[in-house]
């Protein structure tokens, strides 16, 4: 079946119409200002940090409300520390009894050289009587020879040397006791010590505990939402807040590997944003990718879909953004133009236009 001329002539026209449309979007979009430029569409993002407990316990306060805007070390969010106290006060209480052990140590110490004193004094004493006895003995074995002196009394001067001797030996035997009584003195206050420095470490370790019950931002940002409430319970490592580090904002784009391989580290790049297309932000490029990867499906190339592409990161300014702080969000598609061609400029469309 035919249609008449007069009806197909409409049919046509828009045709014709929607071909030179879409060949004209196809030539911009391929193109844009020109053969030395390409682009990559992508969302702003930002470096997001999670704010999370480093010991279990019941959170106290939330100190932070959803879209706050912190300084670095503000505190956000306070855990309870009742226990922690309890076993500072406990630690408190062993570090001085392993103080008073320590001196009670040293005192052995000393009590123990005094009776080493006492002990070399007593050898000097029986060193004395033996060799008092020692002496009397020639003197009686002289006699005895004589027959000046009788047997008995030689066998009472030999009697007199043995006990001696034997009473210089006990003695020696104490002074050598009385060292090892200081050597295991000496080694009691170095485990008196010891205890000392482990209470003392015990101490700093809840100290540090009860310090990081007070969870402070690492980074100046802006909290984005709040994972617990106050009286939740979280184990270790539990989330309290998630905020994002408005001072590392950047935009992740695809681009074809013809075109990745131009890209140099530090290029200059713009991007416009679909929410705000009367301004074009600059950026740099932070990050070029050394391995491909296949296209993400929410990724439309200008031209044809290929399969392997190559992520690039446009890190925006911190300083531009210090200046807008309030007006930084992230999540909004956009569009970011490379240059290619180091002798081209960048046309008046792309000119940096910033609020």
């Amino acid at each position: 079946m035919k249609l008449p001329t007069r009806k197909l002539i409409p049919v046509l026209i828009v045709l014709a119409v929607a071909a030179a449309g879409y060949g004209g979007w196809r030539m911009l979009s391929d193109n844009g200002p020109g053969e030395g430029f390409i682009s990559g569409n992508g969302r702003i993002e930002a470096t997001e940090i999670d704010v999370a407990t480093k010991l279990a316990g019941r959170v106290q306060d939330v100190l932070a409300a959803e879209g706050d805007f912190v300084a670095a070390g503000q505190p956000l969010a306070r855990m309870q520390i009742d226990t922690l106290t309890a076993q500072r006060e406990e630690a408190r209480a062993q570090h001085q009894q392993a103080i008073n052990n320590a001196a009670s140590a040293s005192a052995q110490i000393a009590q123990r050289e005094s009776d080493k004193l006492a002990a070399e004094a007593v050898v000097v004493q029986r060193e004395s009587e033996l060799d008092a006895a020692r002496r009397r003995l020639a003197r009686s074995e002289t006699l005895s020879r004589e027959g000046a002196s009788s047997i008995q009394e030689l066998d009472d001067d030999r009697a007199r040397v043995r006990s001696a001797q034997a009473a210089v030996n006990a003695a020696r035997a104490q002074v050598k006791a009385a060292a090892a009584a200081i050597d295991a003195a000496r080694a009691a206050q170095v485990g008196a010590q010891s205890a000392v420095n482990a209470a003392q470490a015990t101490i700093a370790r809840i100290d540090a505990d009860i310090a990081d019950s007070e969870l402070r931002a690492p980074r100046a940002g802006r909290v984005q939402y709040r994972v617990a409430q106050s009286g939740e319970v979280l184990g270790a490592g539990g989330k309290v807040l998630n905020m994002v580090d408005l001072a590392d904002v950047y935009m992740t784009f695809f681009l074809p590997e013809q075109a990745a391989g131009r890209v140099a580290l530090g290029q200059d790049v713009r991007i416009i944003l679909d929410a705000a297309p009367q301004y074009v932000i600059p950026a740099k490029v932070s990050f070029v990718a050394s391995t491909a990867q296949f296209t993400p499906k929410t990724v439309e190339t200008a031209t044809e879909r290929q399969k392997l592409m190559f992520r690039v990161k446009a890190q925006i300014d911190p300083a531009l953004l210090q200046q807008h702080l309030t007006q930084v969000k992230t999540g909004l598609p956009g569009v970011a133009w490379l240059k290619l061609d180091g002798g081209a400029t960048w046309p008046a469309t792309l000119e940096v236009k910033v609020p």
